[in-house]
């Protein structure tokens, strides 16, 4: 900051370095929302669930998820809750694996069964492992 107070002459250039730091701070301010600032975990009703989950299913069929079990659930009292992280956890586990996942896979435990294969042929000729 100036101490000194700025002149006629002085103040276009001043209004233009006012106008740079503004662009910088609006440059900063935009970076630090477009990051993703995780969101406190939101609780459902068994409504509000019905609602969220993909294909909305029918309270009914929530309700027999939740009595087999099927679905992570609280109870606040009497009331059913659901935490919306817990949901989407579930959601995930169920995911169908991709075709280059499937491969990945196999290709790892193709190479995990060969490795041990042949750790046991050396074992059975009487070579030293390392």
């Amino acid at each position: 900051m100036q101490s000194t107070p700025i002149t006629f002459d002085q103040l276009p250039t001043a209004v233009y370095e006012l106008g740079r730091k503004v662009d910088d701070l609006t440059g900063l301010l935009k970076a630090m929302t477009s990051q993703q600032i995780p969101s406190p975990d939101r609780w459902f009703a068994i409504e509000e669930l019905s609602e969220y989950l993909p294909g909305r299913p029918a309270v009914t069929t929530l309700y027999g998820k939740v009595q087999r079990r099927e679905i992570p659930f609280s109870r606040n009292g009497k009331r059913l809750v659901f935490r919306q992280s817990e949901i989407d956890a579930w959601l995930q586990k169920d995911r169908v694996k991709t075709a280059t996942e499937l491969d990945s896979l196999a290709e790892q435990h193709l190479l995990k069964k060969s490795s041990s294969h042949k750790l046991n042929k050396q074992d059975q000729k009487g070579g030293q492992l390392l």
